[in-house]
């Protein structure tokens, strides 16, 4: 890798602060419970705060979680109110703080909570074990689709303005440079809503690993851009940093998970069906913009 690259990349890694992820994931959170019965609450207790936890683990959980029927809970503000199913629910869009618990579905309280608070994803994931496996994939999924909007911005200005970028574009000198900064900063989010070490010191080996990839994703990119005429090299050159970026944060996410990441072989798959899905993505995108000549 040119040694320009490298200062391209460590300048894009200057503008992220780990520091500003650990505050955020470890600010205090508090759910409050409703329900009619004993068994009712032991229900959301035992979905929100599993029993194969640890004790320490579940007592931990429980500083985070409280039945307000009991009265015995801060009296600061509270983030979030779960209702089990035959409480009375009022009004369920209150402050965007209202949720439904259902005993047969219980993941659908995950998926409600995360669609309307995602400002609570990751704190939620590193307290309260069943939102972690769903907060990680949405993270991945985020950051590919950032990667491969970036990878046609560049190329096509026209798309900046329909779309929110981590940074403002302008700030990079190279897609090299943002992929690899965003691909890191992923790092970050993904090892904090997995209840590990931030940072970049925390994270030497993740990171080195992202850096020298980088390299690889980049050639290839250039490769099929070239080879395809008339700008045909868009959607492979946003495919390949979608497909580069979700294998990097799929293997990351099981290395948090269980202390392994990927083997070669299962990296090859991930790259294989993630890039399908990464040309789609790209000609979604571009298929909206309704550019001169598509």
């Amino acid at each position: 890798m040119s040694v320009k690259v490298l200062q391209n990349i460590r300048e894009a890694i200057g503008n992220l602060n780990p520091d500003d992820i650990r505050r955020h994931t470890e600010r205090p959170l508090r759910l409050f419970l409703y329900a009619h019965s004993e068994s009712a609450y032991r229900q959301m207790e035992d979905f929100l705060a599993p029993r194969q936890l640890s004790r320490a683990r579940r007592a931990e959980v429980q500083q985070v979680i409280y039945r307000a029927s009991e009265g015995d809970y801060p009296s600061a503000n509270h983030d979030l109110e779960i209702y089990f199913e035959d409480s009375p629910i009022g009004e369920l869009n209150r402050a965007n703080r209202v949720f439904a618990f259902r005993s047969d579905a219980p993941e659908q309280t995950v998926h409600a909570v995360l669609a309307r608070r995602p400002d609570l994803a990751v704190p939620l994931a590193l307290h309260v074990h069943p939102f972690r496996e769903e907060v990680s994939r949405r993270i991945v999924k985020k950051v590919a689709k950032e990667n491969a909007v970036f990878a046609l911005a560049t190329a096509v200005p026209d798309i900046v303005p329909f779309v929110s970028l981590p940074w403002a574009i302008g700030e990079f000198a190279s897609d090299t440079a943002f992929l690899t900064a965003n691909q890191i900063r992923m790092a970050f989010l993904l090892a904090a809503a997995s209840d590990r070490s931030v940072g970049y010191r925390e994270q030497s080996p993740e990171i080195g690993s992202i850096v020298l990839g980088a390299l690889g994703w980049r050639a290839l990119a250039r490769e099929l851009v070239g080879k395809i005429p008339m700008g045909g090299g868009l959607i492979p050159k946003a495919a390949i940093a979608y497909a580069g970026t979700r294998v990097v944060g799929l293997s990351l996410e099981r290395f948090y998970r269980v202390g392994a990441a990927y083997t070669r072989e299962e990296r090859r798959q991930a790259y294989v069906q993630a890039l399908e899905r990464g040309k789609t993505y790209a000609a979604s995108v571009l298929d909206g913009l309704k550019l001169p000549g598509r």
